[in-house]
């Protein structure tokens, strides 16, 4: 492994870490936005967020500590399998940022279409039977905000598998340049 790989390997986690965090306070922005009684009634208490804070902050606040981790852990099956595989630094570098922006992609639509679920499962009542939905909690805000969560969530699952494919074509690219 060529200088420089390790660096680039810690370098890549916390870039992760950081973009799930922004994506999760801008996530978080559009999905209090539709389901505001969703963090008063769960999410605020839940990441012990005070009454006193606004609540696009508390949003925010919500967003980045139930994501960042998930960035990490999203990236590091790709970032190690790029540790030792992908020949240059800097096309590892390179990998692993594409990956990233396709997990961020990935959530965004997942994100989107939990929304459109949600919508869906509200207006047609298709999944009440099988919904226990925490008492006192409006329902319409809990099905399109938490639709979008376990969406955004689900997607980013995924993308842990599509992280691989930059990083396999990063090698392939620097092994025929060899």
């Amino acid at each position: 492994m060529p200088l420089g790989k390790f660096p680039t390997f810690f370098l890549l986690v916390a870039l992760a870490a950081l973009s799930a965090a922004i994506f999760g306070a801008l996530h978080n922005q559009l999905s209090y936005s539709v389901g505001p009684d969703y963090f008063e009634s769960v999410k605020f208490p839940q990441f012990g967020i005070p009454d006193t804070t606004s609540p696009r902050f508390g949003a925010a606040q919500v967003g980045i500590l139930a994501s960042w981790w998930m960035g990490a852990l999203v990236g590091l099956p790709a970032f190690l399998y790029g540790l030792f595989t992908v020949p240059k630094a800097r096309s590892y570098l390179a990998a692993g940022i594409g990956g990233i922006g396709l997990v961020l992609v990935l959530a965004t639509f997942g994100a989107l279409a939990g929304l459109v679920g949600g919508i869906a499962a509200e207006a047609t009542g298709v999944l009440d039977g099988f919904l226990t939905l925490p008492q006192g909690i409006d329902r319409a805000d809990f099905l399109r905000a938490g639709f979008m969560h376990d969406a955004s969530y689900v997607a980013g699952g995924l993308g842990a598998i599509l992280a691989f494919w930059p990083m396999r074509r990063a090698r392939a690219i620097d092994l025929a340049r060899a």
